[in-house]
């Protein structure tokens, strides 16, 4: 192997970390296929062409990140996170073959994919922090930032190939066996947390059961300038910047008129930028606070081009700067967060991570939404890249901060 590869897939010489990453990608593209099928059902079988609804559905999923807040960073934290994610994943494999089953039999109403992804959030709000700090049990610290990066490589290579499953799937057999494809998938997380080496995996201290722990969390997070900047970067970002299921359909649909084949590409498109900016995160060393300056405003800049994007092929090539900057960000702050906590405290950072990223949805969704249905797709977009924008800005004054405190210590020691 070369010594780029060497570099790049590093994380793949421990045992247990290729075992879960063979069985995560099976999942991620059965994933993809989900939320293409679900946007699509809502937009177009149960709705007219509402982003409204669309936006309720993402709401409803990802409210559950910061309803479960402080169940989901205690369980990170406290419990066995290996067989914890062997109850998560089997949950969200149940659910999905529920709804696959409904849509299948015709029965499925707006109301059943409301139930399904708000019961599908709270499985996900449990089990996203633990599967993100599990990673370190995998490689260790010192490779966690290179299996963060493979970790969202494999997320969004999956997200290359499962819109694009799911829009065959829908064309020419029905939406909701992209549902249940998506159920079975998870058995190849739950074979690979089967096969793994439990002897092999790296421990860390566990918290310590005290009251007022979750608490302790937000002061840890609020109390520290640069996790507190990242937190807000990623509350603008996350809710008003991460709302592509909005922004895609609603382009394909109202704006390009596309199918559901060329619907399914479009989120295809993005997902070349992402696994671009996964592996470009892959490569480096550890991650810096400037990245996520430079990312953030990537991010806006690629919005803006998507708004004013004259033609289907111009809003695809935009989406892939949109994905090459996102996944930077991400994985940035991912990494960063992680490895600047005390190991006994990382699950419940990582909530607090997640639930602002993700959480922020069930305010900004509704809002984008609502742009997109009175004031156009586009302007829905602009929101995104205000996003970016005013992200960049937070970036940047945390960083001045900083470098201003840096001098004012060195010379001070100076004049000592």
């Amino acid at each position: 192997m070369s010594d780029t590869a060497d570099g790049v897939f590093r994380s793949l010489r421990f045992f247990n970390y290729r075992v879960w990453a063979a069985g995560a990608i099976v999942s991620n593209i059965g994933t993809w296929m989900q939320r293409t099928a679900q946007d699509w059902l809502v937009l177009t079988g149960l709705t007219h062409h509402s982003a409204s609804a669309v936006s309720i559905v993402m709401s409803l999923q990802f409210g559950p990140q910061l309803l479960l807040l402080p169940v989901s960073g205690y369980a990170a934290d406290h419990l066995d996170r290996r067989k914890l994610l062997m109850f998560t994943q089997a949950a969200q494999g149940a659910l999905a073959l529920g709804l696959g089953v409904l849509t299948i039999a015709g029965f499925v109403q707006l109301w059943h994919v409301y139930l399904f992804a708000f019961l599908f959030g709270c499985a996900t709000a449990l089990d996203a922090p633990v599967r993100q700090t599990f990673v370190s049990e995998l490689v260790g610290d010192a490779e966690l930032p290179n299996a963060v990066a493979l970790n969202s490589t494999s997320f969004n290579l999956a997200r290359m190939v499962g819109p694009a499953v799911a829009g065959i799937v829908i064309a020419s057999v029905d939406t909701g066996w992209a549902f249940v494809l998506n159920g079975v998938s998870f058995a190849a997380v739950l074979v690979s947390l089967g096969y793994m080496r439990t002897y092999e995996l790296r421990r860390g201290p566990r918290a310590v059961r005290t009251v007022g722990g979750f608490a302790a969390g937000f002061r840890y997070v609020w109390g520290r300038p640069d996790l507190r900047a990242t937190v807000v970067m990623l509350f603008l970002i996350g809710t008003f910047g991460l709302n592509f299921p909005i922004f895609i359909s609603t382009m394909a649909v109202s704006v390009f008129h596309a199918d559901a084949s060329r619907y399914g590409a479009l989120s295809s498109m993005m997902a070349v930028g992402t696994v671009t900016g996964a592996l470009a995160s892959a490569r480096m060393g550890r991650p810096r606070f400037s990245s996520m300056v430079i990312s953030s405003a990537v991010f806006g800049i690629g919005c803006t081009i998507a708004a004013l994007a004259p033609s289907y092929w111009t809003f695809g090539a935009a989406l892939v700067v949109i994905g090459i900057a996102s996944l930077l960000f991400l994985t940035t702050t991912n990494s960063l967060m992680q490895l600047s906590t005390e190991p006994e405290m990382r699950g419940r950072v990582m909530a607090i991570r997640l639930a602002v990223a993700l959480g922020g949805t069930p305010l900004g969704a509704p809002i984008v939404g609502w742009v997109a249905d009175h004031a156009g797709p586009r302007w829905a977009i602009v929101v995104g890249a205000a996003s970016g924008f005013a992200a960049a800005l937070v970036a940047a004054r945390a960083l001045a901060k900083e470098r201003d405190g840096e001098r004012a210590r060195a010379t001070l020691a100076a004049e000592e």
